[in-house]
């Protein structure tokens, strides 16, 4: 064997690995700007997945509402709206 043949033979099977790991290192960097730019959408679905107890307690706070209020509105006790 030529020294051409040998060095081609080493070269070869490195050239290709450092291909691959430059390829992975490619696909990491795109999903994790994907991961980073669905934010807000998984701050969306995490709002859905909350129990209605959650989303009323979050609107009752949001328009500064008592418990005690909110109660005496729908005609239930305060340990009602409070579970």
């Amino acid at each position: 064997m030529t020294n051409t043949m040998m060095l081609l033979l080493v070269l070869i099977p490195a050239f290709i690995i450092w291909s691959v790991i430059i390829y992975v290192v490619y696909l990491l960097i795109i999903a994790l700007r994907k991961y980073i730019k669905s934010e807000p959408v998984r701050k969306e679905k995490e709002e859905y997945a909350k129990t209605l107890g959650g989303v009323i307690k979050k609107h009752r706070m949001k328009c500064q509402m008592t418990q005690e209020f909110v109660a005496e509105t729908l005609g239930v006790s305060r340990q009602a709206v409070s579970k």
